[in-house]
């Protein structure tokens, strides 16, 4: 009897070791979806893949700045909706991706991405491209909204990206932090490096349009070639794929630019005027009308604003008496051509920030440069630095186009530098744009009086009394000036003193490190 109960706890003995697991076996068995699928991706390869996807989204983001100023402007709003879609679509991508990338196979969800991504990004520009022209007029909304439609997909879909990758990568907690930092670390360099290329190589080698068909391409590509030696796609796929992609791309080739030039600044156009000759041109900038140039005759000007301010230098100064002036804003150069044809030995200096854009006033325009008619191309708060003291009678503020708002050439410390050029009889005149309420043209009134002892204004307005708002033109002097300044009637006024008084009434002046003049300008309704 002993001998049986012996027995028996043996052999329970035995049975309770032999249904005991191992160390290996009790390890939990891998549950990912691709579980049968290879392993993790090569540590270059990972990190090659998150670095490309996440400096695509930096340079649609650029780059999309350049396609919607034809259409919205180049103001902080337009800015400000570019980077807030970029980012709302990284936050998505980020979030949809690591769920999918944990119950999908993952090295599928990853060739599809870059597909996918590569192929919204071939949409963007057709869509900028047909959205763009029912835009325009239409302020902020307008330009958020085109803004989501053509960059949220594309930055969503590539930016889901690096937790596929993550994923794929992560097969030890132990170095889990290793992993993730790595390939976070390789996708901040890509955006770094989509950024900073875009801004100084890309754009200055291409339209942005070329550039973005291009990202769109190479993206399809990297897809394709992954997909194709992991046997992830077939034959069927590969081929949709690629009419897809070669659709698309045409599509966006085939997309008609409002354009003659895209340059690092603007969107040039130019308009022959069908009343002449071939011998008058108006010149576009970002789908607004900048300046009309008569080449065989420099003294015709055509806009109101440039008469207003050739009438303000005349009633200041002699007639023909050669002049010393500073011009701040190129455009067609309109102005120092009539400077030139109507005050013979006078001498300018003008200070474009455009380079491409002299280079079109060159060869269509009639620019030619001389010791007497000089351009310094640079934002002129630089370039000014090197004008010397006192040595211009004039200065002329014509930065502004119907968009765009150079807020640094109206503040307090701009102007400081305006009455060091300026002799002490000297004048300053500058256009602006406004409308409604005109309450950034009391702030420039506030910020001037506050330098400048004299200060009227010229504008339109059925109104003598009171400004209505459009282009209007400032001239501020220490000296007084002439009661005669601009024109009087017919449409036209010249405000004096204490109109312009009573509008900087309250204002606050305009600093470097506070001047909203984009939230203070109002858009003609």
């Amino acid at each position: 009897m002993a001998r049986g109960k012996k027995t028996q706890a043996r052999r329970t003995a035995a049975a309770e070791v032999e249904a005991e697991p191992t160390e290996a076996q009790s390890k939990p068995k891998p549950t990912r979806a691709d579980a049968g699928i290879p392993g993790a991706l090569p540590p270059l390869g990972a990190a090659a893949l998150v670095f490309v996807a996440a400096g695509a989204v930096l340079m649609l983001e650029i780059l999309a700045v350049r396609l919607l100023a034809p259409y919205v402007g180049l103001t902080l709003e337009t800015t400000t909706s570019i980077i807030g879609a970029a980012l709302a679509g990284i936050a998505v991508g980020a979030a949809v991706g690591g769920y999918l990338a944990d119950r999908t196979n993952t090295r599928l969800l990853i060739v599809g991405l870059l597909v996918a991504g590569g192929l919204l990004t071939l949409l963007t520009v057709p869509v900028v491209r047909w959205l763009g022209p029912g835009a325009r007029g239409d302020g902020d909304l307008a330009a958020l909204g085109i803004t989501v439609l053509a960059l949220v997909p594309a930055a969503a879909v590539l930016s889901a990206v690096s937790p596929a990758v993550a994923h794929l990568q992560l097969h030890d907690l132990k170095v889990s932090g290793t992993i993730v930092g790595r390939l976070s670390a390789w996708a901040t360099a890509g955006a770094l490096i989509g950024t900073f290329g875009t801004g100084f190589l890309v754009i200055p080698l291409m339209p942005a349009s070329t550039a973005v068909l291009t990202i769109g391409l190479v993206l399809v590509g990297i897809g394709i070639v992954l997909g194709t030696r992991a046997r992830l796609l077939s034959s069927a796929a590969l081929f949709a794929v690629a009419i897809l992609a070669f659709g698309l791309g045409g599509l966006s080739a085939a997309s008609d630019s409002p354009c003659l030039t895209e340059t690092n600044y603007h969107c040039l156009e130019l308009e022959h005027d069908p009343t002449t000759t071939n011998s008058a041109y108006s010149l576009i900038l970002d789908g607004t009308y900048n300046s009309y140039v008569a080449l065989e005759d420099p003294t015709y000007l055509a806009f109101a604003y440039t008469r207003w301010i050739a009438k303000a230098i005349d009633n200041t100064f002699a007639p023909k008496e050669p002049l010393d002036v500073v011009f701040v804003g190129g455009g067609g150069f309109t102005l120092p051509h009539w400077l030139a044809a109507t005050r013979p030995g006078s001498k300018s200096i003008t200070l474009e920030v455009d380079g491409d854009l002299v280079k079109l006033d060159e060869e269509k325009l009639g620019l030619k440069p001389s010791p007497d008619l000089q351009v310094r191309v640079g934002d002129a708060r630089i370039t000014m630095l090197e004008i010397p003291d006192e040595s211009a009678d004039v200065v002329v503020g014509d930065a502004f186009s119907g968009f765009t708002v150079p807020w640094h050439l109206t503040t307090a410390e701009w102007i400081d530098e305006v009455k060091r050029v300026l002799r002490p009889d000297g004048i300053y005149t500058l256009n602006m744009i406004d409308e409604g309420p005109m309450d950034l043209i009391g702030a420039e009134a506030a910020t001037l009086l506050d330098a400048i002892k004299y200060v009227r204004l010229v504008t339109f307005s059925d109104r003598a009394d009171q400004p209505v708002g459009g282009n209007i033109v400032m001239v501020a002097s220490d000296k007084p000036l002439p009661k005669k300044l601009g024109p009087e009637g017919k449409g036209a006024f010249t405000y004096d003193q204490s109109v312009v008084e009573e509008m900087a009434a309250g204002d606050d002046i305009l600093r470097d490190d506070f001047a909203p003049v984009d939230q203070l300008r109002t858009d003609e309704e």
